[in-house]
């Protein structure tokens, strides 16, 4: 029972201490401040599931990496987020995990995790507008 309990807080460690970063070569969103907003929202909330380098976990959770729904349209990521609704480009059971609702982050906080992972993780599509997100969440 001590290995395990050495192993939660040693895994809780190293979950905090990592920070994910973008590539060198992406494009970073709006301004520094959503780049850094996008980042911190990553690691506080996506990263246990999604992993640092966001290629998620093999059959558990998937990878952020060149994902057709993070680099597709931003209102219906959006959507899943925050209101759980699964883009029609993700075929239900693929994993058998679902993704959490997210209904306390703002259009803003969207729109920045947003333009981080889509110029993130080897990702290279434009930034994400907070004012489209709003309208997007209208729905």
């Amino acid at each position: 029972m001590r290995g395990v309990r050495f192993g939660l807080v040693a895994l809780a460690f190293s979950l905090a201490a990592c920070s994910p970063s973008p590539s060198p070569t992406a494009a970073l969103p709006q301004s520094p401040a959503d780049a850094t907003d996008g980042a911190r929202l990553y690691a506080g909330n996506c990263i246990g599931c999604h992993q640092a380098n966001g290629q998620g976990i093999p059959g558990v959770y998937p990878s952020l990496a060149g994902s057709p729904v993070v680099l597709g349209d931003p209102a219906a990521m959006a959507s899943w987020i925050v209101k759980g609704r699964r883009p029609t480009v993700t075929p239900a059971g693929r994993y058998p995990t679902l993704m959490p609702q997210f209904a306390w982050l703002k259009s803003g906080d969207v729109a920045a995790l947003l333009s981080y992972l889509r110029s993130s993780f080897g990702n290279h599509a434009a930034a994400v507008d907070p004012e489209a997100i709003t309208k997007a969440l209208k729905d």
